[in-house]
């Protein structure tokens, strides 16, 4: 087995997303001056996956403008990165990881190993037709498919496949969404607000169902042509969009020994029960103040403020991670943007107009502000992120009285 390293200081990130390409960026505008490897399994170089379900399908990206850094940032940067690699093994006692006869040293391992989409388990779901978006791979080759695809369906309500939806209608396609619960973006936002975007997508002129399962998929000559439902109902078929979560990729680390449960588990340093390796991102589950359990959180924000401090965490800074989370989703000209964790929430009010397409919903518990969802109101969502951020509230009789201006309640 050849050693591709020296035994200088080094740090190893295992997965090349937007976790692992800021830990890399970070590390170097701290000034660590050990050797950083980036590694991915995929060809590219890193990019950024939000626009996959959106801009880059109506044509507003094109691959180089996807890319996180041009080629040039990491030489400049001294950031080896290595793409279309597959580590094998972690090797804790001897702290190096293994891929292709090789291994690669490191002083300080950072697993920032991402998601992988959560498959159909029914009759026909490996016929050609049958897509999922993940990867830019995925996203080329829905791309190349919608030309010539008239039908179209989701399923899954959640956010990638509203994302998708809303760029199939507006290239004319017929689509039908398909979701298993009775609401929209049932484990995000309240009744109202799923309620708000189910008439959004009717009124563009999509087809929802709700309420019933998948039970197979028909084809024809191997290739995708209706989709059955549990009581016999088919739909027309060219394409199936499948956005039903995520898995956590925590198989590196469960098979190196490492505590796993909804992902790799980490403290709140996001160590993992190995000091020398960390975990961050979409694959890391890690206790949430805003949620007061302990959490997968997916989302660009988190994956950067968690590879910060990360970084930070090497450089010698010994805090606790502690960030708000927030999210957000573009459906037509709709910016949906979300803040704090507004699971167990006994009450919600609104705050400005749903008829003019701009307002929020404050939920909160035991009267304390948790969370924030705003539509077309971004003031609205900065405002939460420092309110919830600082553990301040605002009494939700306040909340809905738009004659109050909320900055009086920031500290």
């Amino acid at each position: 087995m050849k050693n591709i390293t020296s035994n200088m200081d080094s740090v190893v990130i295992i997965g090349a997303g937007q976790a692992g390409f800021q830990v890399a960026h970070s590390l170097r505008q701290t000034s660590y001056g050990g050797k950083i490897t980036l590694i991915g399994d995929e060809a590219y170089m890193p990019y950024q996956r939000p626009p996959l379900s959106k801009a880059y399908l109506q044509g507003g990206h094109d691959e180089e403008s996807l890319l996180l850094r041009p080629a040039d940032f990491y030489i400049q940067n001294n950031i080896e990165i290595m793409t279309g690699q597959r580590v094998e093994a972690v090797n804790r006692s001897e702290k190096y990881v293994q891929f292709n006869s090789n291994k690669l040293n490191y002083t300080h391992l950072v697993l920032a190993t991402g998601t992988r989409v959560r498959k159909l388990s029914i009759a026909g779901a490996e016929l050609d037709g049958v897509v999922y978006i993940r990867s830019l791979d995925d996203a080329k080759n829905i791309k190349v498919r919608m030309e010539t695809a008239h039908n179209i369906v989701v399923i899954g309500g959640g956010f990638i496949g509203l994302e998708f939806a809303a760029v199939a209608r507006k290239f004319g396609k017929n689509v039908t969404i398909i979701e298993a619960q009775s609401r929209l973006m049932a484990r995000a936002v309240a009744p109202l607000v799923s309620e708000y975007f189910r008439e959004q997508h009717e009124s563009h002129g999509a087809n929802l169902i709700f309420n019933v399962q998948v039970k197979s998929i028909i084809g024809e000559n191997n290739t995708v042509k209706y989709v059955e439902l549990a009581d016999g109902y088919q739909i027309s078929a060219d394409i199936v969009v499948v956005g039903i979560g995520v898995i956590s990729n925590d198989e590196l680390a469960r098979d190196a020994g490492l505590a796993c449960n909804n992902g790799i588990e980490t403290d709140e340093s996001l160590c993992t029960s190995d000091p020398a390796i960390y975990a961050i991102g979409d694959c890391a589950c890690n206790y949430n103040v805003f949620a007061n359990a302990k959490i997968r959180v997916e989302s660009v924000q988190n994956a950067v403020d968690q590879a910060k401090h990360v970084a930070s965490h090497i450089m010698g800074n010994q805090v606790s991670y502690k960030s708000v989370p927030w999210f957000w989703s573009d459906q037509y000209d709709l910016k949906l943007q979300m803040v704090g964790i507004s699971t167990g929430f006994d009450k919600a009010v609104l705050r400005g107009s749903i008829e003019n397409n701009k307002f929020s919903v404050f939920y909160y518990k035991q009267d304390m502000l948790i969370s924030i969802d705003t539509v077309n109101r971004g003031a609205d969502h900065m405002l939460g992120r420092r309110l919830i951020g600082q553990g301040l509230s605002v009494p939700p009789e306040i909340a809905a009285d738009e004659t109050v201006d909320l900055k009086i309640y920031l500290s």
